[in-house]
């Protein structure tokens, strides 16, 4: 099982101090987003790299359409800068237009849960990155332009917690790296979080599903 995990991610509900700029009471979606909001954020702290939900978005995208999805053999979590960890229903399938998206991340973290009744599909837990990883089993990989050169089958373990930033420039925010028993870069430039999900997910689905050696 490959535990997929999306940490420091740049998703969060408009913060009350912006809510009333002009930029931001335009719109009736309640997410942070810098296409959008860049002039309010600009009194944010750490702005530069906060408001980026089409990260998300297109991570999810690419997880859940996976052959390792269809295959049962993925778990996707999504931890914000906010200490909210969203879990996924591995049944879930990703709305692909981008404000149909951001409306359902809005009521999510408004609400805890879509839908509201019967099984989740999402469910948006009080949570930090720490006690996630606890709850995971599995070698736990971050992937980091700080750690050293690997090759992704190489690293691959039948159990294993892959932890990808979610955010767009700089190093994360929480601990992580206290947290990893092993950080890899696998190319020499940064990449964006969606190029290693899947970079990370076709390398467990070569080596445990279609067995290449």
């Amino acid at each position: 099982m490959m535990h997929l995990v999306l940490a420091d991610s740049e998703l969060e509900l408009i913060p009350e101090k912006i809510a009333g700029h002009p930029s931001v009471r335009g719109y009736r979606s309640r997410i942070l987003d810098s296409s959008l909001h860049h002039n309010a954020m600009k009194s944010l702290k750490g702005g530069y790299r906060r408001g980026r939900p089409d990260i998300v978005h297109i991570s999810l995208l690419v997880a859940m359409e996976s052959i390792l999805n269809r295959e049962g053999m993925l778990r996707v979590y999504i931890h914000t800068r906010g200490d909210t960890v969203i879990y996924i229903n591995p049944e879930t399938r990703i709305i692909k237009n981008y404000g149909r998206f951001k409306g359902l991340m809005q009521q999510l973290l408004e609400r805890g849960r879509v839908p509201s009744n019967g099984e989740a599909l999402m469910e948006a837990r009080n949570e930090t990155l720490a006690q996630l990883l606890e709850k995971l089993d599995g070698r736990k990989i971050l992937f980091s332009p700080e750690g050293k050169r690997g090759s992704m089958g190489e690293i691959m373990e039948e159990d294993v917690v892959c932890i990808i930033g979610g955010f767009p420039h700089g190093d994360f925010l929480s601990p992580v790296y206290d947290m990893a028993d092993e950080v890899v870069s696998i190319y020499h430039e940064v990449l964006p979080a969606w190029t290693v999900v899947m970079e990370a997910i076709v390398s467990y689905e070569n080596k445990f599903i279609f067995r290449q050696p």
